[in-house]
């Protein structure tokens, strides 16, 4: 099975290519430029980097949401054009269970926060059990207080990882009554070969979809549409 992942939901852009149980390349990249600058010319690199025929690739992954609006819909526009063009499905990975899919193996509650803006940030709650990822909270838009207090239910150590991490630290030390780490820079941003991975177990279960059936899950309203109901609601 080969898998090409594209991840464009946050700050971060990534593309990987994962053969079986091998990532055979990825291209990770968190500076300045525009997703729409950089994922296709990141995706043409990776490319010719490892002589890979788009032909031979079994299913297309990309980080669904939530996130970046701008940048969910580039890598959702990106991953439907790349599967009617081949004629690949698609598999549909939500943005923080890839995050957090990347603490594999690890005893400890993993809480992703990806920074929502308006005081709130893009979260979950997981953990593993042996092999199995287990969703304690599946992945939604709330405030920080309201995540932070729900790790504490937990009673477990945590691992916190994200953008929202620098953004919301001083609350992270205030709040959380559990002992705590925070995850290094290698395994702190989105990563595509963490979305290749959750995909093979995706495909496994059945789990794809065709590129003309692709949306991605935005979890809370543009501020375009915010505006738009505010105005209704004033006329």
């Amino acid at each position: 099975m080969k898998i090409l992942a594209l991840d464009s939901s946050g700050l971060t852009a990534s593309v990987a290519v994962v053969e079986e149980n091998i990532l055979v390349g990825e291209y990770t990249i968190n500076y300045k430029k525009t997703h729409s600058q950089t994922l296709l010319p990141m995706l043409d690199q990776v490319a010719e980097e490892i002589e890979l025929d788009l032909n031979s690739i079994d299913y297309i992954a990309v980080a669904a949401g939530p996130g970046s609006f701008t940048g969910l819909r580039i890598g959702s526009a990106t991953a439907k054009g790349l599967g009617l063009a081949l004629k690949k499905p698609l598999v549909h990975i939500p943005t923080v269970d890839a995050l957090a899919y990347q603490f594999y193996g690890t005893d400890k509650i993993i809480c992703p926060l990806m920074d929502a803006r308006r005081s709130q940030v893009y979260t979950g709650i997981y953990r593993f059990q042996g092999e199995e990822f287990i969703i304690l909270q599946q992945q939604c838009a709330v405030s920080i207080e309201e995540v932070l207090e729900k790790v504490n239910e937990q009673g477990r150590e945590a691992v916190f990882l994200g953008d929202g991490v620098p953004v919301y630290l001083d609350k992270i030390k205030k709040l959380v009554k559990v002992p705590f780490l925070l995850a290094p820079a290698h395994r702190s941003r989105q990563s595509a070969a963490a979305v290749a991975v959750l995909a093979q177990q995706y495909v496994k279960q059945g789990k794809i979809e065709t590129a003309a059936e692709h949306m991605p899950d935005y979890l809370r309203l543009s501020q375009a549409e915010r505006e738009r109901l505010e105005k209704e609601k004033e006329t």
